[in-house]
């Protein structure tokens, strides 16, 4: 998707879509398909960047940007936030209750 058409989606559409990537690439991750998951982690990143690229959001940058570094920390580090996949999901649940 291109930045124009994204930027004209909701947040609460685009973390939604955010989250639909980060569950994919868990599917991808629990059956050890690692180059579909790194297609998901990449198109997840790409999506918070156009994200974080929309200048409705300023004032919630840096809760995007967390967002990001959180994801990558269970996805590529240690997760030493803790995280689990459920309260990933709930995040993002939290979103779509709002569209």
């Amino acid at each position: 998707m291109d930045a124009e058409r994204w930027h004209t989606l909701s947040l609460a559409e685009q973390m939604g879509n955010i989250g639909s990537e980060v569950q994919r690439a868990f599917v991808w991750q629990t059956r050890e398909e690692e180059v579909q998951k790194e297609k998901s982690v990449n198109r997840f990143l790409e999506l918070i960047g156009l994200t974080l690229s929309d200048k409705r959001w300023q004032k919630r940058c840096w809760e995007i940007a967390r967002l990001r570094e959180v994801l990558c920390d269970y996805f590529f580090a240690k997760n030493s936030f803790g995280n689990s996949f459920e309260n990933l999901i709930n995040y993002f649940n939290s979103f779509a209750l709002k569209i």
